[in-house]
């Protein structure tokens, strides 16, 4: 009996020497003993965060485009009289296709960004990315403001596009899981209705600051804006995201013991102390998540919902991108509108916020499904692309802000039903890539070259009306891309179960989506 006990004690040692065991014991009491407390910040909430921090980026978008903060190139007349110009364009002395390069310079950084961030999001807390992203954009446009020549305000314009994309992918995919069932459409519709409600506010604001200050300050009054944004990001707690189990789960303290199992089974030069091995394997991390990465981009280009969903936003962001940098300067080109800022921002901000809610209220109306989503999208576009056409047609400027008014409340219904879309027709995990990817390609093939090819358009024939038009035609073939959609056979993803589980290569990636106690102890235990 005696030599039964000790052996017993001995086992019951090694056990608790054992790193795995210790891992899996901690996780286990912690979470039993600790269980986590609700976070304050609710879907309501979160939605007005989100909304706001979505605001001010689209505020920055239309600043840079408006009058007062754009302005004008220096010109000269027959008679040898010059002009200084004014804003960006006057003190570079920007031709319009440097112009239009600067409205899509900040495309690249978000396009670069995009897809890393939404991988990340898998193995790290999304809101510290959120965090650091919008520091990196609160610098940035901090930059813009102190920028001397073209090339300088160019690099910050790319790094503001980095801070976007740090929430881009994220704040659409936990809007629709926190949402009531019956309201979600209108939520999402309310998220996208600071889209065209910042750039007329941008337009409105940078009109002002421009017009009484200077266009820098434009620049230094959003970084404050955007700050207590960028700090709540490292400490407010996430709410749970579908398609990722969460540290406190107990799917995730069975990951935790599966990838214990397996560390000790597949590598017993670790518990050996070796440290050579373990190295070596951590290498093999980052071509575990290039190659889940390129899987997810495979199982995306394989959904035919997806594809023609994005191919038709990729037609009408197109033309919205154009719109919102180049209309103002051609309302004033072709009406003489004398505050053509106020003028566009006004009609924007009333034709966003009813058009946008409004497609979001119609489609939850009828029955949020994916062919009700593309029947809806290619019925408002079509009709829409009809109103914006006749608009420019006209040579009264009323006639023009009634016809003009009413297209672009039916063209902005579109948000919330093909983010719907993108959203519903992937299984939940791959929501963040679906939307990363979406947008990247939205804007790679839409609005960054839609304003350089816009201005060089303009400089060729030099002619408003006619390159107004030109460039509205194009809404046309997004609702005939939009309409094919119908008769796909889309399969709504939402509910559908997933079991996310953690792998071997894993292990030295272990930052959890959550911040859960019982994850946190085990990191910490886990560490020598």
């Amino acid at each position: 009996m005696a030599q039964e006990e000790v052996k017993e004690a001995k086992v019951s040692s090694e056990e608790s020497l054992n790193p795995s065991t210790v891992v899996i014991e901690m996780a286990r009491s912690s979470t039993a003993l600790s269980p986590p407390a609700p976070s304050w910040f609710t879907p309501k909430r979160l939605l007005v965060i989100f909304c706001v921090i979505n605001l001010i980026n689209y505020v920055d978008r239309g600043a840079i485009a408006s009058n007062g903060v754009n302005g004008s190139r220096r010109t000269c007349s027959k008679s040898g009289t010059c002009s200084s110009g004014s804003g960006i364009q006057g003190d570079f002395n920007l031709n319009n296709f440097e112009d239009g390069v600067l409205s899509s310079a900040f495309m690249v950084g978000l396009l670069v960004a995009c897809p890393i961030f939404a991988s990340l999001a898998k193995s790290v807390n999304p809101f510290r990315l959120i965090g650091v992203g919008l520091s990196v954009w609160t610098v940035a446009v901090v930059g813009c403001g102190f920028s001397f020549n073209f090339w300088t305000i160019t690099i910050c314009r790319m790094l503001v596009g980095v801070g976007e994309a740090s929430f881009i992918s994220l704040a659409a995919p936990f809007i629709d899981d926190n949402a009531p069932v019956a309201k979600k459409t209108l939520w999402l519709g309310i998220f996208y209705m600071c889209i065209p409600t910042g750039y007329a506010l941008g337009y409105v604001y940078g009109g002002l600051i421009g017009g009484h200050f200077n266009w820098r300050f434009a620049f230094f009054g959003e970084a404050i804006l955007m700050l207590p944004f960028a700090v709540l990001g490292f400490v407010m707690k996430p709410l749970q995201l579908r398609g990722f189990a969460p540290a406190e789960s107990k799917k995730a303290l069975t990951s935790i013991e599966t990838a214990a199992l397996e560390v000790q089974d597949a590598d017993i030069s670790v518990v050996k102390g070796s440290m050579k091995s373990s190295k070596s394997k951590c290498v093999f991390i980052d071509l575990n998540q290039f190659s889940r990465f390129m899987i997810d981009m495979k199982e995306l280009l394989h959904e035919k919902v997806y594809v023609v969903n994005v191919l038709g936003y990729i037609a009408y962001n197109f033309v919205i991108g154009a719109y919102s940098y180049w209309g103002p300067k051609a309302g004033y080109n072709i009406y003489n509108m004398s505050n053509a800022d106020m003028i566009f921002g006004g009609v924007t901000i009333v034709c966003g916020i009813v058009g946008t809610i409004a497609g979001g209220y119609v489609l939850d109306f009828i029955n949020s499904t994916i062919s009700n989503a593309f029947k809806l999208l290619s019925a408002v576009t079509f009709v829409g692309a009809i109103f914006c056409f006749s608009a420019f047609c006209f040579k009264s400027m009323y006639a023009f802000l009634a016809f003009f008014a009413i297209g672009e409340l039916l063209v902005f219904a579109t948000q919330a039903p093909v983010n719907y879309v993108c959203l519903h027709c992937v299984k939940p995990s791959l929501r963040p890539i679906s939307m990363a990817m979406s947008t990247v390609a939205i804007h790679i093939f839409g609005d960054v070259p839609s304003s350089p090819l816009v201005g060089v358009l303009q400089d060729h024939i030099d002619n408003w009306r006619k390159t107004a038009l030109i460039l509205t035609s194009i809404l046309f073939p997004a609702a005939v891309i939009w309409f094919i959609g119908i008769f796909l056979h889309g399969v709504d993803r939402f509910e559908e179960s997933e079991h996310p589980q953690v792998t071997a290569v894993d292990r030295c990636n272990t930052t959890p989506l959550l911040n859960g106690k019982a994850a946190g102890t085990a990191e910490t235990v886990a560490e020598p």
